[in-house]
C-alpha cells in the first residue's frame, strides 16, 4: 500500500481548477497559481505518479442520450468463489457502468443506465439473472440524484 500522499497549497490549487473543470487551460492555472505552465505540468505528473490523480474524462449525459432509468442492482451469488467470473459476464453487459464487491446482504452491487423501465427489465431479466452463479436481485430504482461530487480535498 502506498503511503499517504503530501499536497501543498498550490497543488489543492491546481486540483480545485482541474476537479471544478479538467479541461481549464494550463496557462490559466499557472497565472492564478503564479507558476509556470511546465511547473504546473510537472506537478500534475507528480500527482500522476503518487496515484493520487486516477486520470481524467468525459462524462456523458446518459439522459441526453435516451437512458432515463438508473438503477442499482445488488446480487446474490450461489459461490462467491466464482466472484471474477461473474464481473467477466458482467463487464459483457453494457447497461452496466459500475460495479462494487461488498460486504452485506450482496456479494456485488451494480449500477445500470437503461433507457427505461421496460429496458431496465429486459436488462435484468435477459442478461444479468442469466448469469451463471447469480441466484438472485434486487433492484432499486434511483429516482433523483441531488448529491453527485468528488472527495473534498485537504485543507493546507
Amino acid at each position: 500500500m502506498k503511503k499517504k500522499i503530501k499536497i501543498d497549497a498550490t497543488d489543492n490549487v491546481i486540483l480545485s481548477f482541474l476537479m471544478d473543470d479538467a479541461r481549464t487551460p494550463i496557462l490559466k492555472i499557472a497565472r492564478e497559481v503564479g507558476i509556470s505552465g511546465a511547473a504546473v505540468h510537472q506537478r500534475l505528473r507528480k500527482l500522476e505518479v503518487s496515484g493520487l490523480i486516477d486520470g481524467s474524462k468525459l462524462i456523458i449525459n446518459a439522459k441526453a442520450l435516451g437512458y432515463k432509468s438508473l438503477a442499482y442492482v445488488g446480487i446474490h451469488m450461489t459461490d462467491s468463489g466464482k466472484y471474477k467470473d461473474v464481473i467477466s459476464s458482467l463487464k459483457a453487459i453494457p447497461e452496466v457502468v459500475e460495479s462494487h464487491y461488498t460486504t452485506g446482504n450482496y456479494s456485488i452491487f451494480i449500477k445500470i443506465m437503461c433507457r427505461d423501465n421496460e429496458h431496465l427489465m429486459s436488462v435484468l431479466n435477459d442478461k444479468i439473472q442469466k448469469v451463471k452463479w447469480i441466484s438472485k436481485t434486487e433492484t432499486f430504482l434511483s429516482l433523483d440524484q441531488e448529491i453527485n461530487r468528488q472527495i473534498e480535498l485537504p485543507l493546507i
